[in-house]
C-alpha cells in the first residue's frame, strides 16, 4: 500500500487528514523503517504491511470513536508509538503523552514525536505505575490508549489513578474476548464495556484477524 491509497482509504472511512498530515505519516514511516532494523521496534514480518497493520490500525479508533481538541491521552506500552503517534498526527490539538518501559523503543519514540513537529506529544520512560506516584497525573487523561498491552483488568488496576472521572480507555486488541471481559466486570462492577468490532472499508486484515476496539468507562 502506498500513501495515496492509506489517504484515499483514510476518507472512506470518515477520517479526514490533509496533505501537511499525509507529508507527516510519510516521515514516520520512513524513519520507523530505517529504525526498526536496528532495533526491534515492531515485528520484522510487519515491515512490508506497516501501513496497513500499523498506521491504519491505530486510526481505526478514529473511526468509531472521539478524541476531543485538547484532550489529555496517554498512550501505555507505546512501543515504536502505536497508537500514540499515528492519532495525534490526525488529531493535532490534543495532548498526548507516550509511554513505555523499555528506554531504547522510548528513545525512538520521542524522537518520532518531536519530528511530527507537535509539542504537544511528550513520551515517559518507565512503567505507567511510577506516573501514579506523580501527583500531577493523577486524574489526568481523558482518554488511555493502549495496543495488546496485558488483560483490560490489569491495565485498569495500575492506571485508573491517571484517569479523570468520566474517562475512557479506547484499547486496541484482538480474538474472544469474552473472558477478559467477564474477569474485568467482576473486578470493576461498575464499569461499562463496548467492544467493537473493526470493519474497515478497503482493509480486509481488521476483520480476518479478529481485530476489536474495547471501549471502558466508568471504573471509578
Amino acid at each position: 500500500m502506498d500513501f495515496v491509497e492509506f489517504w484515499t482509504l483514510c476518507s472512506a472511512n470518515e477520517i479526514v487528514l490533509d496533505l501537511d498530515q499525509i507529508e507527516t505519516f510519510k516521515r514516520f514511516h520512513k524513519e520507523l523503517l530505517y529504525w526498526n532494523e536496528k532495533v526491534n521496534l515492531i515485528s520484522r514480518k510487519d515491515m512490508e504491511n506497516v501501513i496497513e497493520r500499523h498506521l491504519i490500525h491505530s486510526l481505526t479508533i478514529l473511526k468509531y470513536l472521539k478524541i476531543d481538541d485538547k484532550a489529555r491521552v496517554l498512550d501505555i506500552g507505546t512501543g515504536g508509538g502505536f497508537p500514540g503517534i499515528p492519532l495525534s498526527i490526525a488529531q493535532p490539538k490534543a495532548h498526548f503523552l507516550l509511554a513505555d518501559s523499555i528506554a531504547k523503543k522510548i528513545k525512538l519514540t520521542d524522537m518520532f514525536a518531536k519530528h511530527t513537529g507537535n509539542r504537544l506529544v511528550k513520551t515517559f520512560s518507565g512503567r505507567v505505575e511510577n506516573l501514579v506516584n506523580d501527583k500531577n497525573y493523577l486524574n489526568h487523561f481523558d482518554i488511555i490508549t493502549a495496543r495488546a498491552v496485558s488483560k483490560t483488568y490489569n491495565l485498569i488496576e495500575f492506571s485508573e489513578k491517571l484517569l479523570k472521572k468520566g474517562g475512557q480507555y479506547y484499547l486496541l486488541k484482538g480474538g474472544d474476548l469474552t473472558e477478559e471481559i467477564e474477569m474485568t466486570k467482576d473486578l470493576y462492577p461498575k464499569a461499562q464495556i463496548k467492544e467493537i468490532p473493526i470493519d474497515f472499508r478497503g482493509v480486509d486484515w481488521f476483520k480476518n484477524e479478529d481485530k476489536k476496539i474495547l471501549v471502558v468507562k466508568n471504573v471509578k
